[in-house]
């Protein structure tokens, strides 16, 4: 049941709203709201780990060991003002501005959990090339029925709290708009160095998307089950059905610690899928047919416990074959190293523009890990007959990809304004892990 305030209004449907408006009115309202106490950060910086995408271990997790992701996000696209390669000042103003909030909240779910990453774009700044070791391509279509608008800002932050308060506070920290946040100063702001090109928000978590349904893109019916973590009604990042830290770390190189990020944009199309389409084939689109035939997924799919249980589904050909439907998950499993994806999945619901969408975010070695799952998912092998290019294709007829961006997430000691060759050139102090 929600927790309701004085005035009326779900209190996690406020708090999600606030969170897509933003300033410095939302976060006193959610202050107002959301009663926590959250920690400050620890004072000796060092003791943070290098890599900057490990969230797992301060992470919540559920009954089955999953980790549970942080419920409120923010995505911050920015710009450096000028041509040519930062300078000195722009590294030390970067990394004062991402040490406050470092000092400012404790380092997890609870707290603030966050990463930097930057696009190719922002490497052609410097005349020397990326290491070998970092595959980072420009973004480009993935299917041939995808038309991405190419996502090329300078550097992406993503913020992500249990507490929508923390997320509003540490951006109104980074663009300069508060000079303490937890009772922490706010040394430099990444607006002293950056222009905000795009702001995107979103959630993910039992009971925010039922809240939020009231958008283009999902049924006036109110379909979106009241327990679902996100608009499609069924539970995703069973922790067998994600790839480790280690795996998507970057293991050699200078940049080695760090890893690489597809943040998508996709708008979802949910009218079909709960008007038209029964359980039955939500069930065999988002697992497999064999699974829906057995009953195998109840509810979201909590039942499951940490895995998706794909083990138990034929291959896809043969689904495609007999059923004339194929899962979406079935058509990952042929991406599978040692038993799980090679690609972590970070993605949460949003409700930017007023229609539902989902900001798909990933972390892998290399993009081209990305690449081999996408191209898994869109199962050109598998349509023929009642499988089509998308419909009953897995989920492909249910979303639209608007735009494509890779990043590369250094590690910490390298995540200020890092040069393409990062050797004694990073910001003063980030020789060590801080």
């Amino acid at each position: 049941m929600d927790q309701r305030s004085d005035r009326g209004i779900p209190r996690r449907a406020f708090l999600r709203s606030a969170v897509a408006i933003g300033g410095a009115s939302a976060l006193a309202a959610c202050l107002d709201r959301e009663s926590v106490d959250v920690p400050t950060g620890p004072d000796d910086l060092s003791t943070l780990p290098d890599r900057q995408h490990a969230w797992n271990a301060v992470s919540a997790t559920d009954d089955h060991g999953n980790v549970v992701q942080p419920r409120h996000r923010i995505l911050l696209a920015l710009n450096l003002a000028g041509d040519g390669a930062p300078s000195g000042v722009d590294r030390e103003t970067t990394d004062s501005a991402l040490r406050s909030l470092d000092r400012a909240y404790e380092r997890s779910h609870d707290g603030l959990l966050f990463t930097v990453g930057y696009s190719p774009a922002y490497f052609e700044r410097f005349d020397a090339a990326l290491p070998d070791a970092v595959d980072l391509p420009m973004p480009e279509p993935l299917a041939a029925f995808e038309d991405p608008d190419p996502d090329t800002p300078d550097a992406m932050v993503h913020l992500a709290s249990d507490h929508a308060s923390v997320v509003l506070g540490a951006e109104q920290a980074l663009r300069g708009e508060t000079a303490s946040l937890n009772s922490v100063d706010v040394e430099a702001a990444l607006t002293d160095v950056f222009a905000v090109a795009d702001r995107r928000t979103g959630f993910v978590g039992e009971g925010l998307p039922a809240s939020h349904q009231d958008v283009d893109g999902v049924p006036d019916s109110d379909p979106v089950p009241e327990d679902a973590p996100l608009y499609m009604g069924f539970k995703s990042g069973f922790s067998k059905n994600q790839a480790t830290e280690d795996r998507v770390t970057i293991q050699g190189g200078p940049f080695a610690g760090g890893t690489t990020q597809h943040v998508s944009n996709i708008r979802l199309n949910l009218s079909q899928w709960y008007e038209q389409d029964s359980r039955f084939q939500r069930v065999g689109k988002m697992f497999c047919p064999a699974h829906a035939r057995t009953g195998a997924v109840e509810g979201v799919g909590d039942n499951l416990g940490d895995s998706s249980g794909m083990s138990a589904c034929p291959a896809a050909d043969d689904s495609a074959r007999e059923d004339g439907m194929v899962g979406h998950s079935q058509k990952m499993v042929s991406v599978r190293e040692d038993d799980r994806p090679i690609i972590l999945r970070r993605d949460f619901d949003s409700t930017d523009g007023g229609h539902a969408g989902l900001h798909f975010v990933t972390l892998q070695r290399r993009i081209e890990d990305f690449v081999a799952t996408r191209e898994a998912m869109n199962g050109t092998d598998l349509s023929g007959g009642a499988v089509g290019e998308r419909n009953n294709n897995g989920i492909l007829q249910y979303v639209d990809v608007r735009t494509r961006g890779n990043f590369l997430v250094p590690p910490r000691r390298l995540r200020a304004l890092p040069p393409a060759t990062p050797e004694g050139a990073t910001a003063e102090g980030a020789d060590a892990p801080a």
